[in-house]
């Protein structure tokens, strides 16, 4: 598997195909208490995807650990992947180190929260 860390910053045409259909339906997905998306915001740390198998494994954070969607959310976006074409098996693995900050937002999600 590639173990890519997927900062909003990485470059399109460096990600598989399978890569950018994962990232885009992770941007369907938004944090319940801040209207931006989960992965311009930060919240996915990395993206470790076999194209061939159709595996993929995310390794994401929420804002903060008292989050009400804790035990819920790493479901939710479990099938938001799922229902990536070519995916065949999702992994969510919640992490909570490093802790987010908004230091880790995109410079969309930035400029739609009005930070710049």
């Amino acid at each position: 598997m590639n173990d890519e860390t997927t900062s909003p910053t990485v470059a399109d045409d460096n990600r598989s195909p399978l890569e950018t259909r994962v990232i885009a339906a992770l941007r369907k997905v938004f944090d319940p208490e801040i209207p931006v998306n989960i992965y311009d915001l930060g919240l996915v740390y990395a993206l470790d995807i076999d194209e061939e198998k159709g595996a993929v494994h995310v390794r994401m954070t929420l804002t903060a650990p008292t989050c009400p969607v804790a035990q819920t959310f790493p479901d939710t976006v479990s099938r938001a992947v799922w229902m990536v074409e070519g995916v065949e098996n999702v992994e969510v693995e919640l992490v909570w180190e490093p802790p987010w900050s908004m230091e880790m937002m995109g410079e969309a999600a930035r400029l739609q929260l009005g930070l710049i």
